[in-house]
């Protein structure tokens, strides 16, 4: 028996179509039942004490930068007997220092291998999905605003880390592992833009900021408390400064099909910017 967390979300609601299409025995954990979720409900939420038993793993996707949640699902676990915990990560804790933007999932990745339940730490790069963050300045002005400018990234499809997800729940043999999983293609975004242009059939123009803090204030014009304006900053300092793009095999080697392209999202998601 599996427990999905963050069901309703990008990842966690693909996923749960994934596993009805495997036949997987699974719950998703909700704060309250919802009709429109085709799975088994456990009703509870990762503030306080939860009730683990008879699950066997559990697809773990914790919101925020703190770490309660996830001492909260590791001392249910270790009580429960749960065998296995599927933790999404990120890529940024891969990063030599990590950045400010990965110490938190490195803390959580650490407290989970330190419970000594065997893991997998699945590591995903931007979501595609990131874009829906472009649709004010689309509306107010046919623009997008750009601070990365050289830097390129290799985002990924939501629907790819799902598919990952299952198959790491369902198959044997993926326990203490680390997949670090990228989209097929690395951009720009200005190209991204131009590719959510032609999808539309609309010019958008590219508006460059000259500075990260410019971005911090344009995104936070009353201020953002200063660890998160740090972050940010620093954040945007190392994606203009990677003009290559982390991209890996991962997600084909582990679905056995392709990735998903960019294209591909924006071409199912058109009436989001229509």
């Amino acid at each position: 028996m599996l427990l999905i967390t963050g069901a309703t979300g990008h990842i966690g609601r693909t996923l749960i179509d994934e596993l009805n299409r495997r036949g997987a025995d699974f719950r998703a954990l909700v704060r309250s039942p919802r009709p429109d979720l085709p799975a088994e409900q456990q009703v509870g939420d990762l503030d306080g004490p939860l009730d683990l038993h008879g699950i066997d793993k559990v697809f773990l996707l914790v919101p925020g930068t703190g770490l309660d949640h996830t001492v909260n699902v590791i001392a249910a676990a270790r009580e429960a007997g749960v065998r296995h915990l599927v933790y999404i990560s990120s890529y940024a804790v891969l990063g030599d220092p990590i950045p400010a933007m990965g110490h938190w999932h490195h803390e959580r990745e650490q407290l989970i291998h330190d419970s000594g339940i065997p893991a997998t730490f699945l590591r995903p790069t931007g979501f595609m999905t990131n874009a829906v963050d472009w649709l004010p300045t689309i509306r107010a002005g046919g623009y997008v605003l750009d601070p990365i400018g050289p830097g390129r990234s290799a985002p990924i499809d939501p629907a790819d880390i799902a598919a990952v997800a299952a198959t790491v729940l369902t198959e044997e043999g993926h326990e203490k592992q680390e997949y670090t999983l990228t989209g097929p293609e690395a951009f720009t975004l200005a190209e991204q833009v131009s590719i959510l242009a032609g999808a539309i059939g609309r010019t958008l123009e590219v508006r460059p900021i000259e500075t990260p803090e410019d971005a911090v204030r344009f995104r936070y014009p009353d201020g953002a408390p200063p660890d998160l304006a740090a972050a940010i900053v620093e954040g945007l300092k190392l994606m203009r400064a990677d003009t290559i793009g982390l991209r890996t095999d991962t997600v084909r080697r582990l679905t056995r099909r392709e990735p998903r392209t960019f294209a591909t999202w924006c071409g199912d998601n058109l009436q989001l910017f229509k």
